[in-house]
Parts: C-alpha cells; structure tokens; sequence
C-alpha cells in the first residue's frame, strides 16, 4: 500500500518530540491561558520565536508573508523585525543552523516547531519553557522537569534566570528512597522578574499555538454558525414533520 508523503512528514513532526528528547517528567501543567485573538501578544510571541527559537527550530509549514497579515503587520515591519532567515516574505521559517552541527552539539537535530503546540498542547509547552533547573549531571549544566534528560539547554537563563529544583523523599513499601518535585527556587535573578518571563513565555506559546493552525479562529466561528444553522433547521424540520402527520392517526 502507498502512503502519501505529506502524510509520512506530519508523523514524524509529531513524533520527533517524543522519540527525541525523552519521557514526560512529574511536572504539573500549568494553564497557558494564552489567547490567539491578541495580535499584540502574537505580535511579541513573534518576535521572541525569531530571536530565541528560530536559531535551532525551524516551523517550516509557516510563511512569513501569511504571519505579517494575520498578525497586522506591513512588509517592511516583516523584514526588519522578523526576517533574519530568509530573503522573501514568500519564504517558509527556516532556522539558522546546519543540521549537521545540530546533531553534533545536542545529539539530536531540533524538531520542527510548526505543529508542536497541537502536537503537546499550549499548556505542556508553558510549563516546559518556566521549568528548567540547575544540574550538574547534565552536559549543558541544566535539566528538565517537564522532560528530564531534554537535550535541549535553557537558552532564556538570561531572562529567567537560573532556578534549583526542590525535592522531598519518602519511602516505598520496597523501603526505597524515592525523591518528589516539591517546588522551583530561584539561584540566580534573571533580567525578567518571574511574572514579566511567565508573560514572556506566554505570549511565545501563544504564537506558537497560532502557527499550529492559523485558521482556528475562523474554524471557530464557522463552527458557532455551523450549529446555530443545525439548530434552526432542526427545528424547522420538526414544525415541518409535525404539519405533515397532524392528519395521521
């Protein structure tokens, strides 16, 4: 049986997460709460994703052109503020850096971050990007509650800052000592206080949430007119149904 290429790609764009970077951790998920009618929380969440994502990820089904008239900006706002990868507004969003040197330095290439939102849900990646945490174990000297052993280094320490994880232990019924997540400490402020960052952090998953599917908000609306027209021809069919057996006995 053949199965169509397209079909094959979006597998392993969905794959890639889970396949590459690991189990889920213990982590709680936290309510993004993001919102893609906000072109202005769109509007920034662009501008974090070209400036911290797009560097390693690519969302290679997302051309700018179509990002600049859903998000309200002119061409010339494009190619200053977000088009640092490609020279035509017609263009996907390609990253910055070769594969091959991908692999090399995290020993996986960066997934396509196109679909990622429906692929793990706004929340996972809110609660993803807000829950890395120091340890030394690691090669790039940070880890993951969301998803321990990420390959994947915490590239917004800067703005976050660097943050200890708590943990408290108990015993099984083996008589094992066994560790839970307690809580987040900060070590070391970052630029952002941790309300401006969990903003920051939303406002990127909100963009991302709208690359999933730029069309969700006219689904949506399609959808409300779609059942106020079943609803209203229900009813006009039970009136009908009801005039044509009032004879019948």
């Amino acid at each position: 049986m053949r199965i169509d290429r397209k079909i094959l790609v979006l597998l392993a764009v969905l794959a890639a997460p889970l396949s590459a970077f690991g189990a889920e951790g213990e982590a709680h998920l936290d309510k993004a709460m993001n919102d893609v009618g906000n072109k202005a929380s769109l509007q920034r969440g662009a501008r974090n994703f070209v400036n911290y994502c797009l560097g390693c990820h690519t969302a290679k089904y997302v051309r700018y052109n179509r990002v600049a008239a859903d998000l309200g900006l002119t061409e010339a706002q494009l190619k200053d503020n977000l088009m640092f990868t490609a020279d035509s507004p017609h263009e996907t969003m390609k990253n910055g850096i070769n594969p091959d040197d991908a692999k090399k330095w995290f020993g996986v290439v960066p997934p396509d971050l196109s679909l990622m939102a429906r692929a793990r849900t706004p929340d996972y990646l809110y609660t993803f990007l807000r829950s890395f945490y120091v340890d030394p174990a690691k090669a790039n000297g940070t880890n993951n509650l969301a998803l321990p052993g990420t390959a994947m280094p915490h590239v917004l320490w800067e703005l976050q800052g660097l943050q200890e994880a708590v943990w408290e232990g108990e015993m099984d019924k083996a008589g094992n000592a066994q560790k839970h997540f307690k809580e987040f400490k900060l070590a070391a402020p970052g630029k952002l206080k941790p309300e401006e960052y969990d903003a920051f952090v939303r406002d990127t998953v909100n963009f991302l949430d709208y690359i999933g599917e730029p069309v969700q908000l006219q689904r949506q609306s399609l959808g409300y007119k779609v059942i106020a027209f079943l609803a209203f021809f229900t009813l006009l069919a039970y009136a009908l149904k009801k005039e044509y057996w009032k004879d019948v006995k």
